[in-house]
């Protein structure tokens, strides 16, 4: 089976990696984990942004309002910002981002291989292009496929499974 939606040049016939049925363990709790990582992620991401913020804010006093032009620099950065942060860790050797590891998830392509930057950063742009027009679809979608993916996820043929670890913790249960 080949699937129309793998990135990166013509689709090889393979089967998916990680099959709900025969290994639910990979998918046990793993909305509720990536709920949890986006909210680390964004903190990530933002808190930095906050501290250039009061920087420049601070600087304009200083410098009699001149430092803060420095405010159209913002959201470029902050773009700049999220799209390395996300390319980085997303797309680096372990698949996932800070968040992802804190909560022991991990992104991977459809049959198993992990992610790569290019990958990483269009998932990034794809998930908050689909989350602006159709935000609850975006979610809603994962509550009734098997692999609990989302809506960027099915595009670009990717899934958000439990790490290697986590899985095999609940093997054990």
């Amino acid at each position: 089976m080949s699937d129309p939606f793998a990135f990166g040049g013509p689709a090889e016939s393979r089967p998916y990696a990680y099959d709900p049925v025969a290994e639910p363990e990979y998918f046990r709790g793993v909305l509720w984990r990536r709920f949890f990582a986006f909210v680390i992620d964004a903190l990530i991401i933002c808190v930095p942004m906050g501290v250039a913020a009061l920087v420049i804010f601070v600087s304009g006093f200083v410098t009699f309002g001149l430092g803060w032009m420095l405010f159209g620099l913002l959201s470029p950065a902050f773009a700049i910002w999220a799209l390395v942060y996300s390319g980085l860790t997303l797309g680096g050797r372990e698949s996932a981002t800070i968040g992802m590891r804190v909560m022991e998830i991990e992104m991977r392509l459809w049959y198993g291989a992990p992610m790569y930057s290019l990958l990483a950063v269009l998932s990034v742009v794809l998930f908050w292009v689909s989350f602006s027009v159709l935000t609850p679809l975006v979610v809603i979608i994962a509550l009734f496929n098997s692999r609990k993916r989302l809506l960027h996820d099915l595009l670009l043929g990717t899934v958000v499974t439990n790490t290697e670890a986590r899985a095999g913790a609940l093997r054990r249960r």
